[in-house]
């Protein structure tokens, strides 16, 4: 797979990310849920912290700032990382499967980045009764204090319990699947998940450097010794 192949997959995660997010962020009040179907509805959120909504703070003794602020650097050193292991493969002309997704990890963390690093200066702020604006004059926080525009939720199983037989949890309501997410987090997601399922295609399948590679003629020189 080309480099050119590969920012075009990326652009294209992007667009699909942003436009989307900035259609829920002007278009719904905090917390408005359109349900498509029984189990599939759009369900306007904002993550401040990390995955599954964690925030530093929750474990360290900083403020939410200071603790928003060094999540979105490493958030940053982390792209900066994933971009340069992503330049690496294509320079390696490693297999197709594995130039995808890690195209479409990427592209993914890339998006939640764009959210934290400008979000904060774009929009006003989202409430239960306010939509928000994009290129607002009030925005709602500085740079690098975004928020993470969530909105695809699946609702497949919702209050259910489990057998009194299951332990620890017996007896207990549970749903599945309870998180919402973005296109950028389903892009990280099914990256991951492509790694998962074909490891041995994906990796087994890297040539080796040339520059690191042992010229014939040494070898040939080699077994006449």
């Amino acid at each position: 797979m080309t480099t050119t192949k590969s920012l075009l997959l990326v652009l294209l995660i992007l667009v699909i990310d942003q436009w989307s997010k900035i259609y829920i962020k002007t278009s719904f009040t905090y917390g408005e849920v359109v349900e498509v179907f029984s189990w599939f509805e759009i369900n306007f959120i904002e993550n401040p912290g990390a995955a599954w909504g964690a925030k530093l703070d929750d474990f360290l003794p900083i403020s939410e700032g200071t603790a928003k602020l060094v999540l979105t650097v490493f958030r940053l050193f982390a792209i900066v990382g994933i971009g340069y292991w992503l330049f690496d493969i294509i320079r390696k002309k490693a297999a197709t499967v594995y130039i995808v997704s890690v195209s479409l990890i990427f592209a993914g963390a890339l998006g939640n980045i764009i959210d934290s690093v400008f979000y904060g200066l774009l929009f006003d702020e989202s409430t239960r009764t306010q939509i928000a604006t994009f290129l607002a004059e009030d925005s709602y926080g500085p740079l690098f204090h975004g928020k993470v525009v969530d909105m695809l939720h699946f609702p497949i199983i919702e209050n259910a319990i489990w057998p009194d037989w299951v332990p620890y949890f017996g007896g207990s309501s549970f749903s599945f699947f309870e998180p919402v997410f973005n296109i950028a987090d389903t892009a990280i997601s099914t990256g991951v998940g492509i790694l998962i399922a074909f490891n041995k295609k994906a990796f087994a399948t890297i040539p080796v450097d040339t520059e690191e590679a042992v010229p014939e003629e040494e070898n040939q020189e080699a077994s006449k010794v």
